[in-house]
Formats: C-alpha cells, structure tokens, sequence
C-alpha cells in the first residue's frame, strides 16, 4: 500500500507538525513501509495462538513500601541553590 502526499499532509496536520518537501517524501516512504510491514503481518495465520497480554506469567509482582532513609529539613535544603531557613526559593513562572 503506497501513501500520497495529501495523506502525510492531513496526518502532519492533525499532529500540528510542520514538515518539509524533504520530510513529506521521507514520512510517505516510512509510513508506506510501516503498512507494507502490517500487510505481511495479516498473512500470518495465526489460528489456535492465544493473545499476548503480558509478556511474562508473573503478574503484580508488588514490593512492600518501606522507607528506608529519612533525611532531615537542612540536609533536604543542603544542596538547594537558593533557600531560606524553611523553603526552596524558585524562579516565580506564573503571572497573575
């Protein structure tokens, strides 16, 4: 299956990507080799072969959450490039 120009456009489009001439040839042949993949991939017979959904059998293998070191309010702002005696001091990124 080939893909055309107008198709990369309206994909380039719908992800707000700015592409080139250059960039619009190459993602045509990627995307025509990505379903050219997916064809052959069709003509697997796969009868009798379950769905993969995990690719282990082990399934929720959870730790027990423990803390382990604790470190105190000074040595927290130890390494802080600007701090007073409580808080980290920060660059203000929200204007009212």
């Amino acid at each position: 299956m080939t893909i055309d120009k107008e198709t990369v456009e309206k994909v380039a489009q719908l992800a707000r990507l700015e592409l080139t001439e250059a960039e619009k040839e190459e993602t045509m042949q990627d995307m025509s080799k990505i379903l050219d993949f997916m064809a052959k991939l069709n003509e697997v017979d796969t009868t009798g072969v379950e769905p993969l959904i995990y690719m282990t059998d082990t399934a929720n293998v959870l730790r027990e959450d423990v803390v382990k070191h604790e470190i105190t309010h000074e040595e927290a702002l130890q390494n802080a490039p600007k701090h007073d005696e409580d808080y980290f001091l920060v660059a203000k990124v929200i204007e009212k």
